[in-house]
């Protein structure tokens, strides 16, 4: 028999296939087809995008830059406020803008504006509470003490321009960081000062163009001042219902700041309240009057104003501000700085008994009226840079840079510019400055040890030696003066 095929017992029968379930495909709409591609498709980076956007600082509200186009007017202003100074015998002094809080807390006095709303405090690493001066008469006062001025012969006058900061509401000729020019006089009490101190502020505002007028009063004794308040505060009680709110609450606190107040409501009041030279001492109207006088012969216009009382609690006897008069540039009466007499200051401090008396100036209000004007009739402050230097090749800019110097240690200043490297580009220059001649060096000129002149109104040409540019400067110069 055949043998038999060995069947393999592990070997399963087939068995009958499960029929396929039919896979059911929904199509998504062209809606939602779009909106899956959007998702799933990757987004395609700009070359903008790749780099992380950079959000560019921004300058703090209230603040300002000072622009190299802003420099004529604060030069201007600088080198008056250095004439008057110096022609009056005073003194510049500088402190930091950083001092002791205390310091302004009470000298200005607790419920002025400027210490409850407006001054920068903050503490500082150790914990001391420092702020950003305000104003200058108390960091001059602070320096008078610190420095053992009171022992030099007196009165001690100084003078000073720099920056200051309030945290004020920001508004026209108003910021945060601030400029101002005055002066102090310390350890003496005389009519003459306080008159001095007026023409000074009155000279500084005219002598920058500028139609000022100014508005004094007399705020007596504090003995004076004590009896005076009695009075207003019975006054201002009786009124209480038209006064502002925030006059309502100075009521008892600081009336005197009342009288300060631009609220329309309030002005109506105060026209009709008591005035304070009524309640004055004999000698407090003597001297007064004395300072009058001084103005009357120094031919310094002056409005006396009874309710001026100015905005810091220091203030005794003369209290004076500057106004600009009515003008279209300024929309009416702008009030341009003011002073007055501080005979306690330095006592409340913690120094001797010392008279004081001073002023100040707003250089940012002034700037701004200035260049108004100036716009106005088309002109500014005449440049005594009236000549441009050109040059033409590499050993000529190494040459120019020599001359320049040279010129300004003879005091003459040009315009120039050796980054050019084109005399047609510098010429172009030469002509925004508007000025009168160009001096001209080239390869040759350089050779020759000599420059050329080119009249910008002819067009006409002269050469002269290198050794005679600083003769032929002053000539052009004072021809073009």
């Amino acid at each position: 028999m055949p043998p038999r095929k060995k069947t393999d017992s592990k070997k399963k029968t087939p068995l009958k296939e499960k029929p396929k379930k039919k896979m059911i495909v929904k199509t998504a709409s062209k809606k939602e087809t779009s909106k899956k591609a959007k998702t799933v498709q990757p987004k395609k980076e700009s070359k903008k995008d790749s780099k992380k956007a950079v959000k560019l600082p921004q300058l703090l509200r209230g603040m300002r830059d000072l622009l190299p186009k802003d420099e004529p007017i604060w030069k201007k202003m600088y080198h008056v406020a250095e004439e008057i100074s110096d022609a009056y015998n005073y003194g510049r002094i500088q402190t930091p803008v950083l001092e002791e809080a205390t310091l302004f807390v009470k000298s200005i006095g607790k419920g002025t504006d400027v210490v409850e709303k407006e001054m920068y405090v903050f503490e500082n690493k150790e914990g001391s509470k420092i702020a950003l001066r305000p104003e200058m008469t108390a960091s001059c006062v602070r320096a008078f003490m610190s420095h053992g001025m009171h022992v030099q012969p007196q009165p001690v006058k100084l003078w000073y321009l720099g920056p200051m900061y309030r945290h004020d509401r920001p508004q026209a000729g108003r910021y945060r960081q601030f400029f101002q020019y005055g002066g102090e006089v310390l350890g003496e009490k005389n009519a003459v000062i306080d008159a001095e101190l007026v023409c000074m502020a009155y000279n500084f505002v005219r002598d920058m163009g500028i139609n000022a007028q100014v508005k004094i009063n007399s705020i007596g004794s504090l003995e004076d001042r004590a009896q005076y308040i009695i009075e207003l505060v019975g006054y201002l009680r009786s009124k209480r219902s038209y006064l502002s709110e925030e006059s309502k609450k100075r009521i008892t606190k600081n009336p005197l700041r009342i009288l300060d107040s631009k609220d329309e409501g309030d002005r109506m009041v105060i026209e009709d309240a008591p005035q304070i030279i009524d309640w004055l001492s004999e000698d407090s109207k003597s001297y007064f009057m004395s300072v009058l006088e001084y103005l009357d012969e120094a031919e310094i216009p002056y409005v006396l104003e009874p309710t001026l009382v100015r905005g810091l609690d220091y203030y005794t006897d003369t209290v004076f501000e500057i106004f600009m008069e009515n003008s279209e540039v300024s929309g009416g009466n702008l009030a341009l700085g003011g002073g007055g007499r501080y005979d306690g200051l330095v006592e409340l401090l913690g120094g001797p008994k010392t008279p004081g008396c001073g002023f100040s100036i707003g250089l940012d209000r002034v700037a701004n009226i200035v260049s108004a004007m100036q716009q106005e009739v088309g002109e500014t402050f005449l440049d005594t840079k009236k000549v441009f230097f050109a040059h033409l090749g590499d050993q000529a800019r190494r040459r120019m840079l020599k001359i320049i110097e040279d010129l300004r240690r003879e005091g003459i200043k040009v315009y120039h510019n050796l980054a050019k490297p084109s005399l047609k580009s510098q010429m172009e220059i030469a002509a925004k400055y508007a000025v009168g001649y160009t001096f001209i060096l080239g390869h040759k000129e350089v050779q020759d040890g000599t420059i050329i002149i080119r009249d910008m109104d002819s067009g006409t040409q002269e050469i002269i030696d290198q050794k005679k540019i600083g003769k032929a400067m002053q000539r052009i110069l004072e021809k073009k003066a």
